[in-house]
């Protein structure tokens, strides 16, 4: 069984959309998109260098563009989409690309959102100076603790050894001196503030008024949520959950477990891929992986595809 996954905040480097530009009709789109939400996604996936894309405002929307410019490139049609993927996920702000590609929103509706959510967040993110911090290695039952006594979320649980802690650059400074024991490396992260935290509850009063006349479609291929790993068949509970998402952990974990239980046996990741790749190499072992990076790997892909593709009465979201 094949999942197709789009990764979240800070998997974007300068640049990275530059190849695929060069594909049929991609430009075209990304101009049409970058009109619609007022933001110029060739120029930040482009030209831009490290601190403009760092810039939670610019940053989602431009990861979720490049998911769907690189997952579509892989399918015919959303049906051909259904028949070959047995679940669809993203990791954080990936979800809303996870909610175009199973049907819940059109690819201009997760756009517009996205626009929304990345500046309601950076406005929530700049009341006080935030951010993130990865943990590799550690028990859980040994960093939990430890982050609560410093005053730290753990925003996202993502399994296969890496938690990332969240909270004010004191608490997280406290934290780069004081490691939970067994922790090998504490890495702060190229994100603007702690998200998926309390410090982003004014953005969840945004997005519920941003979703209100929303209209949303019951996923036509398996969509699998962050916040408890469940495989949600409404497209309105799938909105409501990417609402409180920003401000509750992401429970990459549980999604992954909910691959193993479905019987995953492949992976794709959409560009810019690899941290999920990452980190289902470590917690899925004996699926098989690829991260879009570039178009380059399409054809790869595309094999995989044809050799994981399940048969479409299993991909039912129903």
């Amino acid at each position: 069984m094949l999942v197709l996954v789009a990764p979240g905040q800070g998997a974007q480097t300068p640049g990275f959309l530059t190849p695929w530009l060069d594909l049929p009709g991609v430009e075209d789109r990304l101009r049409a998109w970058s009109d619609a939400i007022g933001l110029d996604l060739v120029h930040y996936g482009t030209q831009a260098d490290a601190e403009e894309i760092r810039d939670t405002a610019v940053a989602q929307p431009l990861l979720v563009a490049s998911a769907l410019i690189s997952a579509r490139q892989l399918f015919t049609s959303p049906a051909d989409l259904t028949a070959r993927v047995g679940a669809a996920a993203g990791h954080s702000v990936g979800e809303l690309a996870a909610a175009a590609l199973t049907g819940v929103l059109s690819d201009e509706a997760a756009l517009a959102l996205v626009r929304k959510r990345g500046l309601a967040m950076a406005e929530a993110a700049a009341v006080t100076e935030t951010g993130m911090s990865a943990l590799l290695g550690g028990e859980q039952d040994v960093v939990l603790p430890h982050l609560e006594k410093l005053g730290l979320t753990p925003a996202n649980v993502n399994g296969a050894g890496q938690i990332v802690a969240a909270g004010t650059a004191e608490q997280l400074a406290a934290l780069a001196e004081d490691k939970p024991e067994g922790t090998r490396r504490v890495v702060p992260l190229k994100v603007a503030g702690a998200f998926h935290t309390v410090h982003m509850a004014p953005a969840v009063s945004a997005l519920e008024a941003a979703v209100a006349e929303l209209s949303a479609a019951d996923p036509h291929t398996r969509y699998v949520s962050n916040k408890d790993g469940a495989a949600v068949a409404s497209g309105q509970e799938v909105v409501q959950r990417l609402v409180g998402q920003v401000a509750n952990p992401v429970r990459w974990d549980l999604c992954m477990e909910t691959f193993k239980e479905l019987g995953v046996t492949a992976l794709i990741e959409a560009a810019p891929g690899g941290t999920l790749v990452g980190l289902a190499k470590r917690a899925l072992p004996g699926v098989k992986t690829l991260a879009l990076k570039t178009p380059e790997d399409l054809d790869a892909a595309r094999e995989l595809i044809a050799e994981h593709a399940s048969p479409a009465a299993e991909n039912s979201a129903g």
